[in-house]
């Protein structure tokens, strides 16, 4: 839900108005938090200014003295995750046990998840140079995982492992499920702990080679649209692209797109429904002749590893892109992953009973950061091994 504007507000009459002398002096701090969550919830291009002035309880004109536009706002937000992991691992001596390394990493993750989902924006909207520095504290991060991990478990995996533990972790950030603070914690530490101690050569999960649609071709001018906006859109950011970048890719006037789509939202909302449509299609074909719930659970993992793999742009828009959409077009695609991720969740609670929903929940999403962030580390070179490794990676994950 939006936060109320400065002007819904009641008059400050309860109480003395703040004054320099009262001013706290975390603010920028305070302001940088409340913007993580406005980003994380809203999307970069619908968060306003006035909305997170308004978290802070100071005026827009006040949050400008600390940031010159939103922007530079963002990019703090940006930073100041990954700055908190790298501050907290430096104070975990060297050499120690990889519990202690990864535990570290999940409590201040799960401490910041509502403002931890600007990840998914931050390869479209930052800059090349703040891209260039986020991605050099990341490498360190990563890097400080994978000693502890090669210390205990040496395989040559070339830092899969750790990366793909890390998003394991990461991935509380990107859903709402509700658990108590020490239970996440635990779930998430023990999911990374089983991800960097499997062998993705050798620990595979026996999958049976998954059938997915084949790739869609256009044959309308409509679909040629749909066609041509996707790489734009996973390249650039949706709101970046304009209609004439999109027209001029299928060789149409801008004007001539508005008789195949009423608005380029439209045509970001046709993107999602076609990714939903195709991951659906994957999962009934992968579980027509399962046998049990842990074949069943296996299935959907490699469903899920070749899904991403076969179509990384149409999914990284889907993913990246949904909570930028109105609340009419995304209502239908949260219904899809809400029903995509219910059948993860029974097939594994056949299999782990001792979980509750919301633990299972928490589980699904981690085996999903672990093939985002896998992907990421292979740089999405598609392959059967590339596909069968990450699948055990995400099995594990699991539990399983």
């Amino acid at each position: 839900m939006a936060a109320a504007s400065p002007s819904a507000r009641p008059a400050a009459t309860a109480g003395p108005t703040p004054t320099a002398a009262t001013r706290p002096r975390n603010r920028k701090q305070l302001i940088v938090d409340a913007a993580g969550r406005v980003f994380s919830e809203r999307g970069y291009h619908k968060a306003s200014m006035e909305e997170v002035a308004a978290g802070v309880g100071i005026t827009a004109a006040a949050l400008y003295r600390h940031f010159p536009n939103k922007y530079a706002l963002f990019a703090a937000c940006a930073h100041v995750m990954v700055d908190r992991l790298v501050t907290a691992l430096d104070e975990v001596p060297s050499g120690a046990p990889l519990t202690d390394v990864l535990a570290s990493v999940t409590g201040v993750t799960v401490a910041h998840r509502a403002s931890g989902g600007v990840y998914r924006w931050e390869a479209r909207y930052l800059d090349r140079e703040d891209r260039r520095a986020l991605a050099a504290k990341f490498g360190r991060l990563a890097e400080r995982v994978d000693e502890a991990v090669q210390r205990e478990h040496p395989l040559p995996d070339e830092r899969l492992r750790a990366t793909a533990a890390l998003g394991a972790i990461g991935s509380v950030t990107m859903h709402r499920t509700s658990l108590a603070r020490r239970r996440a914690e635990e779930l998430l530490l023990a999911s990374a702990l089983r991800v960097a101690t499997t062998d993705p050569a050798a620990d595979r999960p026996g999958a049976r080679p998954v059938e997915l649609p084949a790739r869609p071709v256009p044959r309308t001018r409509r679909e040629e649209i749909l066609a041509a906006a996707v790489p734009l859109f996973a390249r650039d950011g949706f709101a970046s692209v304009t209609n004439g970048q999109i027209a001029e890719a299928v060789g149409l006037a801008p004007s001539a797109l508005y008789r195949h789509y009423p608005g380029k939202v439209d045509i970001l909302a046709a993107a999602c429904l076609q990714a939903a449509g195709l991951l659906a299609q994957g999962v009934e074909r992968s579980l027509r002749e399962v046998t049990g719930p842990h074949d069943a659970v296996v299935a959907l993992a490699a469903t899920y590893v070749a899904y991403s793999f076969e179509y990384t742009d149409l999914n990284s828009v889907a993913e990246a892109e949904l909570a930028g959409l109105p609340d009419g077009l995304r209502r239908p695609l949260v219904l899809a992953q809400r029903k995509h991720i219910a059948v993860w969740e029974r097939q594994l609670r056949l299999v782990r009973p001792e979980l509750d929903p919301r633990q299972a929940r928490l589980l699904v999403h981690a085996g999903f950061g672990v093939v985002v962030e896998a992907g990421r580390r292979l740089r999405w070179r598609d392959g059967a091994g590339r596909r069968e490794a990450v699948t055990a990676l995400v099995v594990g994950a699991l539990g399983l």
